[in-house]
């Protein structure tokens, strides 16, 4: 009895207006900052129009990622609501699916822009066994002092005890794939953000998702006990925002590229993966062929990584010990670049930069539950 299980951060699949930009120009489209704008209402009307004109390409290409990763179980990041959800559904992705996710959910987390995680499950599998929702608990309330996770390194981002460990919520759900227990935990951690007084965005932050890698692993041995939860079937879905590894690019173009793949030293993942807690099916993959983000700050600064992860427990990993992921690159831009042999036909209409499916790729992968 199989099922087939992804994950996908849809990129802002939102049902509202951001008009910050006409206040802070780091939230600006570089469009709209081609023009001169008179004032705040006219700029409200041309945030209106862009937004419009690039969403509907966009949101066709998410669509089509999401029916080449074939889920029977799809858990997003960056979901305005369970209203925007339910419009893209019926807008674009029944098109081309038919009648799939009736079933979704999602809960009001803590980012501050309003992006929650999110699941939407077909009523069965491809191979007929009944997808049964059984529960559903958001985690978004735990802090840092609760579970004893504030350190010296929160304090000096300005982080107090009191304040919530997720910037998102750890969301957790119970269903039943023919009668068999699952528990699949959405989440999507901290992003790394840019450089702070000199230290890269991936170190000013790592104490925030070093946190809500320790407070994931906490919501699970509470829920099934330290010494029971590897025994368990779980899976940790979502974007972690870290990586342990990087294929980092230079060169000036083809052929000239050279791909070159870095260990690093620490990672937020550790906590999660380091004493086998939780196994993560990408790294079946050969190493240059794990990554799921094409990273690029200008040709000075060039990699891919993985960023987002299905993270098994040992038990479901040792059922699957043979199972390996896909990661479709379909909607990736044109700018992003591929490592030789890795080349993909794009969906029609990606263009150079955008639109696109999602600066992420979905990874998926079928499981045995029986």
């Amino acid at each position: 009895m199989s099922l087939r299980l992804a994950t996908f951060n849809v990129e802002n699949l939102m049902n509202r207006f951001d008009f910050s930009g006409y206040r802070n120009q780091l939230h600006q489209d570089r469009t709209l900052a081609l023009f001169h704008i008179r004032d705040e209402a006219e700029f409200r009307l041309l945030e209106q129009a862009r937004t419009i004109a690039h969403t509907d390409d966009t949101r066709q290409l998410t669509a089509l990622a999401i029916a080449a990763a074939r889920a029977d179980i799809l858990c997003l990041q960056e979901v305005d609501n369970i209203e925007a959800l339910k419009a893209f559904e019926y807008g674009y992705l029944f098109k081309m699916v038919g009648q799939g996710y009736r079933q979704k959910f999602t809960t009001a987390g803590n980012d501050t822009r309003g992006i929650d995680v999110a699941v939407m499950m077909r009523e069965q599998t491809r191979d007929g066994q009944p997808i049964e929702f059984v529960r559903m608990n958001s985690h978004a309330p735990l802090s840092y002092g609760e579970l004893g996770l504030h350190t010296p390194e929160l304090a000096a981002l300005g982080i107090e005890p009191q304040e919530r460990v997720f910037r998102r919520d750890c969301l957790e759900i119970d269903v039943r794939i023919g009668g068999q227990p699952l528990t699949i935990y959405a989440v999507h951690f901290k992003s790394m953000g840019g450089p702070r007084d000199g230290v890269p965005g991936r170190d000013a932050t790592m104490p925030v998702r070093i946190a809500e890698a320790k407070a994931v692993r906490h919501v699970i041995e509470s829920r099934f006990g330290i010494d029971h939860a590897r025994a368990k079937r779980w899976v940790i879905c979502g974007d972690l925002n870290d990586y342990r590894q990087r294929v980092v690019i230079e060169g000036d173009g083809q052929p000239s590229y050279a791909f070159t793949v870095v260990d690093e030293q620490a990672s937020a993942l550790d906590h999660l993966l380091a004493d086998g807690f939780a196994h993560n099916v990408v790294e079946r993959l050969p190493e240059m062929e794990r990554w799921t983000l094409y990273h690029t700050r200008g040709p000075q600064e060039r990699h891919l990584c993985q960023l987002d992860y299905l993270l098994l427990s040992p038990a479901l990993a040792e059922r699957n010990a043979t199972a390996v992921p896909d990661i479709v690159r379909n909607g990736q831009p044109w700018r992003t670049i591929f490592p030789p042999g890795q080349e993909v036909e794009r969906f029609p209409r990606v263009g150079w930069d955008r639109p696109k499916a999602s600066d992420h790729c979905p990874v998926a992968i079928t499981l045995d539950i029986a």
